[in-house]
């Protein structure tokens, strides 16, 4: 029978998803990948090189899927507050890719492998987030967003901060999603006012830190 590479490479795939989110890139092992998968971790090696490597092919796949299942559409700030909304439900339903971003974040630092591929993915989440917002430019464009993924990545990878600070009822979760959505609402609502004013929203923050 002949061997079906695809479907060896899906099963590598889903069991080194699991595995890195976990236990991060230094605590994952390419012994328990292969098991979980039910093949030969020589497949690993043959399929996609080093362990690092597979990290990178995870990662990619993650942010890939992810962006496909929550885009960034409509136009004007109650849109843009709206994607911060299914952001955070998606990740509360599955938190692999912040919990795989901040173990690359702990153990490589500034240093990404595939800088270009992963570039061009952001270069066009930035872009989306431009047309939904007219007017707005490219830097305050990717500061936005740059704060709503963290504050989205956040919840399923700092329960414990969370806990702390604002306690565990049962309200909890949809709290802090009306919050994360009425501030990213706030916010590319005071970048679009800026930009029709000809202001840059860092000369502006600069100023009231002065």
């Amino acid at each position: 029978m002949a061997w079906n590479t695809e479907r060896t490479k899906e099963l590598l795939l889903a069991a080194a998803t699991e595995e890195f989110s976990a236990n991060g890139l230094a605590g994952a092992r390419v012994d328990r990948i292969a098991a979980a998968a039910g093949v030969n971790k020589e497949r690993i090696y043959q399929y996609f090189g080093k362990k690092d490597e597979l990290f990178d092919a995870v990662l990619a796949a993650e942010m890939i899927r992810v962006m496909t299942e929550v885009p960034i559409q409509g136009h004007g700030p109650e849109a843009f507050g709206d994607y911060a909304g299914r952001l955070f439900d998606r990740h509360t339903t599955d938190g692999v890719l912040p919990r795989l971003v901040f173990w690359e974040g702990l153990e490589r630092g500034r240093e990404t492998v595939s800088r270009a591929t992963r570039t061009d993915h952001c270069a066009i989440k930035v872009g989306q987030v431009m047309e939904v917002l007219p007017g707005v430019g490219r830097e305050d464009a990717a500061d936005l967003l740059i704060t709503v993924v963290t504050l989205c990545d956040g919840w399923p990878v700092l329960p414990q901060i969370d806990a702390l600070l604002a306690g565990s009822g049962p309200d909890r979760a949809a709290r802090r999603r009306a919050f994360i959505v009425r501030t990213a609402t706030l916010m590319a609502g005071a970048l679009l006012e800026d930009a029709a004013a000809g202001r840059s929203a860092v000369p502006a923050v600069a100023a009231a830190a002065d």
